[in-house]
């Protein structure tokens, strides 16, 4: 769930603009993992880390999702400078703090995971492109990829599929066999939000 896009060099929008697309943004991609927290599914990316972590300690997926994206700000620094560096650092808080504060206000009792895969697919990747175009990032394995293809040319994407290969891997030994497949649909029904709007050539928010 935390793939990232490049980066403008000259960004046009203002600080007030900047901050109500992030925070738009990532209150998108938090009700989108609350919902797949609540079917008991996972995704892609750090978030779904995250996820398969909470579900195995107890611990809450804010508490978790933060702790595991500190070491990456470095990277962000060293990928795309300070001022993505930072944007991470808030939109990854932002995420954290809204979703565990989802929990007692939007209570979900029972959710299709089917329902809860596509809802989650739609908003959080609609949030993903609000933060991709102010120039943020949920952290993690995207920003990793990102500095692999710059210095050594491997595909971003592939780093990217490589990880939640694995993460899907581990999740099958953890979940049930239809949570798996679920959570599979919530990745391609994402993804396919993601390829399908995010264009250079429609829009590039700067």
């Amino acid at each position: 769930m935390d793939i990232d896009l490049n980066v403008q060099e000259h960004p046009r929008y203002s600080p007030v603009e900047d901050l109500q697309g992030l925070f738009v943004a990532s209150a998108q991609a938090a009700l989108g993992i609350h919902l797949l927290r609540a079917a008991g599914l996972v995704t892609g990316g750090t978030a779904g880390t995250a996820l398969i972590l909470s579900y195995v300690s107890g611990l809450s997926f804010g508490v978790v999702f933060f702790a595991i994206n500190i070491p990456f700000y470095a990277f962000a620094y060293y990928a795309r400078g300070l001022p993505f560096a930072l944007k991470s650092l808030a939109t990854v808080s932002l995420v954290s703090v809204m979703a565990e504060a989802l929990k007692p206000l939007l209570h979900v009792d029972h959710i299709h995971p089917g329902i809860a895969a596509l809802l989650f697919g739609v908003s959080a990747g609609v949030g993903l492109l609000g933060l991709f175009r102010h120039q943020g990032s949920l952290g993690g394995v995207s920003i990793v990829a990102v500095i692999l293809q710059d210095k050594f040319g491997f595909r971003a994407g592939w780093t990217q599929a490589i990880h939640d290969l694995v993460l899907f891997v581990i999740a099958s030994f953890i979940l049930a066999p239809e949570q798996v497949l679920w959570s599979l649909l919530g990745a391609l029904v994402l993804n396919f939000v993601i390829a399908m709007n995010h264009r250079r050539d429609w829009y590039v928010a700067n």
